[in-house]
């Protein structure tokens, strides 16, 4: 079984979207967005599905939390910091695009780092890309192909390692890449993120995301 007793959950219903507590979570909640009794996570997000606050592209995500449903935000010099999943992306709107995991910092829009699944209808396959803000101050991510060649319905794995020193890594579907963040990012409050965010909101109902996890887990090692 997937540990949720590190999450909370935003589901695309209610306005702003409606967000399920760790407790709720964790005796197994379920619905048309999200359900975990197969041993498995499935996340749905409709194109038309409501919006979190700020946000313009609807979700179904999960975000880091303390066990008694606190928000859990972290400084990444206190310890090595590991998000780890493997998954599958079974649907995608008609911009082909879904994030499926992030660094986010707490009270802000921009995010450190989104992973992002981007299909192309000319191959079939998809790549997977890194939106990154190498600074707290970049305005726009800088976007960086990490992977190629990812069909839908096939499962992938993906880690990613933000170390004490700044160092920032992403192992997906077999490939790698390292960069070095500005330490302005040291004094910032972190928290992890995963399930599909939809980056579309135009079209029918039926268009969307839907991704189902097999695993995932965060860590947080602090240095012995």
């Amino acid at each position: 079984m997937i540990d949720l007793s590190t999450w909370n959950l935003s589901i695309p219903v209610g306005t702003p979207a409606t967000t399920i507590d760790t407790p709720v979570l964790v005796k197994g909640y379920k619905d048309q967005y999200f359900h975990a009794d197969t041993n498995t996570l499935f996340f749905w997000a409709p194109v038309t599905g409501s919006v979190t606050k700020s946000a313009k592209y609807p979700r179904s995500e999960l975000r880091e939390t303390n066990s008694d449903g606190s928000v859990h935000n972290w400084k990444y010099p206190a310890a090595d910091n590991y998000l780890r999943a493997t998954l599958t992306v079974n649907q995608v709107p008609s911009s082909g695009k879904v994030v499926i995991g992030q660094i986010h910092q707490n009270g802000s829009n921009e995010p450190l780092i989104k992973l992002e699944y981007q299909y192309k209808t000319s191959s079939k396959t998809g790549n997977i890309v890194a939106k990154l803000r190498s600074s707290p101050s970049q305005d726009e991510p800088t976007v960086i192909q990490i992977g190629t060649g990812v069909k839908l319905n096939t499962n992938f794995d993906y880690t990613i390692h933000l170390d004490p020193n700044g160092t920032l890594s992403v192992n997906a579907a077999n490939y790698q890449w390292t960069t070095k963040l500005n330490s302005a990012w040291k004094t910032k409050d972190l928290y992890f993120k995963a399930g599909v965010y939809v980056q579309d909101n135009t079209g029918y109902a039926t268009e969307g995301g839907q991704v189902t996890f097999s695993k995932l887990a965060i860590s947080h090692v602090k240095p012995s």
